[in-house]
This record gives C-alpha cells, sequence and structure tokens, in this order.
C-alpha cells in the first residue's frame, strides 16, 4: 500500500492504562472490509492485549481511530458500534484530538460524553 492511501485509511488501536488513565497505545491493523470509511480492530491484537491484561499487563480502557477525512467527533457509524460501557474512545480528525466516553443514554444506547484529554 502507498503512503498516500495509508492516509486515506482509518488508524486504529488500542488504549491501555488503568481508569480514567491511558498509559499507553498499542496499535493495531484496522481489517475493516472498506478501511477509507471504517475501522475494525486486528483480532489477533486484541487478543493478545487481554492476554497481557489477565498476565499482569495493562488493562484495555478503550481504543482510538482516525477519521481521515472528518473530524474527531463520533461518527453515526461509530454510535452503532460502540457499547456504553464506560469506554475511552480516542478520535483523530481536522488535526485535532479529542476523547470521548461510551456511556449508557436515557434509552439505554450509547452517548459520547466528551472527556478531559490531559496529556502529561
Amino acid at each position: 500500500m502507498s503512503e498516500a492511501a495509508a492516509h486515506r485509511h482509518e488508524v486504529c488501536g488500542l488504549l491501555l492504562g488503568k481508569t480514567g488513565r491511558i498509559e499507553a497505545v498499542r496499535p493495531a491493523a484496522n481489517v475493516a472490509g472498506d478501511p477509507a470509511r471504517h475501522f475494525e480492530l486486528d483480532p489477533v491484537e486484541l487478543i493478545a492485549a487481554h492476554r497481557a491484561a489477565r498476565a499482569g499487563g495493562a488493562a484495555i480502557v478503550g481504543h482510538y481511530h482516525s477519521h481521515p477525512g472528518g473530524q474527531a467527533v463520533p461518527s453515526e457509524t461509530d454510535a452503532a458500534c460502540a457499547t456504553p460501557d464506560g469506554s475511552l474512545w480516542l478520535i483523530v480528525g481536522g488535526g485535532a484530538a479529542r476523547l470521548w466516553l461510551a456511556k449508557a443514554g436515557r434509552d439505554g444506547q450509547v452517548q459520547f460524553v466528551e472527556a478531559l484529554l490531559d496529556i502529561m
């Protein structure tokens, strides 16, 4: 894949740490059928991260992905695919990075609430 084509695809990976604190990121391949419009974490990477966490490593607290042609806000697809479980969603797009918390809304569906992104 050329570098230009790679920039048109969504990048993705895992956020590792403790509740409310990102301590590391773990890049993952985007295995989505249409990586220019969607992301799907490589299941091999996801399983490896869960195994590492069970062995005493950092917990998975969320994930990150990019919106190459959009803004750093959750899309309709993000909302449809998200689980209201309190996980973090770091989205990069439009020259910005914004952090979101996937919570349960009044109807039980996911509601994204922007969270403070404090880089230390």
